[in-house]
């Protein structure tokens, strides 16, 4: 089952957060049919959304974008408080061979060019919203550049996904670590020695480390302590009776043409891939709805 923790340390002076989502990103792989670079990207993303996520609480939600200048394209991810999350990217097969590393080549499908938009819904007449630059493409990066720069919260950022050879998710997760004010700096230099050494998340996950185990080997601390565990999975939002409102949205012009041009309609859903039907008396109904 993947879940996400919430954990304090070092005196309530730093934050983490920590995340296994290999179920969540094989939901998604196999919904958009993603190749192996293409499920690295989204999964990367998705994992990321949901330690944003764990910032916030009841129906919150941050909403990643990342728009890069490579064949990706762009990758989107809604992701809530409570373990909740969607995504989906552009340009599902997309796939290169291994990097100079061995790993997946997420920076070169992404690009190192573009942007990052982040919006965070508190569920207030108006969403905050900021954007970074794509510092280097390969996601954690990128996310820990945004919260410095957006939302000035320093932070360590490392999220990964391991894909088997037939290109089902053999591991993911990611983890956040944040300082929070007047962390000592003894801690801060602590966890920059430490955090460089530690292995890939993906492969801690694959090696059956669990959330509480991940935040120990992050933190080399006895001073943990988990404040929240939450289940995580692939769920949209998506529902005919909110296509109905999009399609009444646009017009009775624009429905007209799709029932004299074909006589029916189907729209699909670009996070989750479910399709949804309307037979002529169906279109005719909305045409008298709409303006």
């Amino acid at each position: 089952m993947d879940y996400l923790i919430k954990a304090i340390a070092f005196n309530k002076k730093i934050r983490a957060f920590v995340v296994i989502t290999t179920d969540t990103v094989e939901e998604a792989r196999r919904r958009h049919d993603t190749f192996a670079t293409a499920s690295a990207a989204l999964g990367r993303t998705i994992t990321s959304g949901v330690l944003f996520a764990g910032m916030l609480k009841g129906q919150e939600r941050y909403t990643i974008r990342v728009e890069g200048n490579g064949p990706l394209g762009h990758l989107l991810v809604d992701a809530y408080a409570d373990g909740r999350v969607r995504g989906y990217v552009q340009h599902p097969h997309v796939d290169f061979p291994l990097n100079e590393k061995g790993k997946l080549d997420v920076k070169r499908a992404v690009g190192n060019e573009g942007l990052i938009v982040v919006v965070r819904d508190l569920g207030l007449k108006q969403a905050f919203s900021g954007q970074v630059p794509i510092v280097s493409g390969e996601i954690g990066e990128d996310m820990a550049h945004y919260l410095l720069n957006s939302e000035q919260i320093p932070s360590s950022v490392g999220v990964g996904v391991l894909v088997a050879p037939n290109l089902s998710i053999q591991a993911a997760g990611g983890f956040m670590i944040q300082a929070l004010p007047g962390c000592p700096d003894d801690v801060l230099i602590h966890l920059e020695k430490h955090l460089p050494n530690l292995k890939n998340i993906s492969t801690l996950v694959d090696e059956g480390f669990t959330p509480e185990d991940i935040v120990e080997s992050l933190l080399m601390t006895d001073d943990v302590e988990i404040l929240q565990k939450i289940p995580v999975h692939f769920e949209c939002t998506c529902s005919k009776e909110r296509t109905n409102q999009l399609l009444i949205k646009l017009g009775k012009e624009e429905l007209k043409s799709m029932l004299e041009d074909d006589g029916q309609a189907e729209v699909q859903c670009d996070f989750c891939k479910a399709k949804y039907h309307y037979l002529a008396d169906e279109l005719r109904q909305m045409i008298l709805l709409a303006k």
